[in-house]
């Protein structure tokens, strides 16, 4: 098995406890996620996931293990995940061939990608967005590492443009549900 592929296993192991660790479960939810995680390798729920979305990027790992801990508040609110879901409409589509220009290119040779992301890195320390400034050296660590072939994969993937489309919808459900009451 190669890196890549026990990563892969891994984190989606811990992604799944993850999600066992948003359930209502009061003082049981640090060990129903735990148990959840090691289920989730051992009979098969983690191969099954990798499988279907491949690896999942380190950000996504990243705020799985962030919800494992039980951190609040979570770091992808609903602006932040409002922001990856618009970027993720103006990525996916010249990625998946419409148009000539494929930006998923340029995370092969990523000069580009890297000038960008060394201007997302002062803006997050500007704003005081310690812990995505975090995430994201320890994406580009990961990426230079050779973990990733690609430095997209390594910042997201389509199940974290997936949670982000979950935590909006949730907000825009609330907000629904909070101006009919009024």
């Amino acid at each position: 098995m190669n890196p890549l592929a026990a990563y892969g296993l891994l984190a989606h192991g811990l992604i799944f406890g993850a999600l066992v660790a948003l359930l209502p479960l009061g003082p049981l939810r640090a060990r129903a996620a735990l148990i959840a995680t090691a289920l989730a390798l051992l009979v098969g729920i983690a191969p099954l996931m990798h499988g279907s979305f491949g690896p999942p990027s380190l950000t996504l790992l990243a705020l799985a293990l962030l919800q494992h801990s039980g951190h609040s508040p979570a770091p992808l609110n609903w602006r932040v995940a409002l922001g990856l879901l618009f970027f993720a409409l103006i990525f996916y589509p010249p990625s998946l061939g419409r148009g000539s220009f494929d930006p998923y290119a340029l995370g092969y040779q990523p000069d580009t990608l890297l000038a960008a992301l060394a201007m997302l890195a002062g803006l997050l320390y500007w704003r005081r967005q310690n812990l995505w400034l975090c995430i994201l050296a320890i994406d580009l660590a990961a990426y230079a590492s050779g973990l990733f072939a690609n430095l997209w994969d390594a910042l997201f993937d389509p199940l974290l443009v997936l949670l982000a489309l979950l935590v909006v919808g949730r907000q825009l459900l609330r907000r629904l549900i909070g101006s009919r009451i009024r």
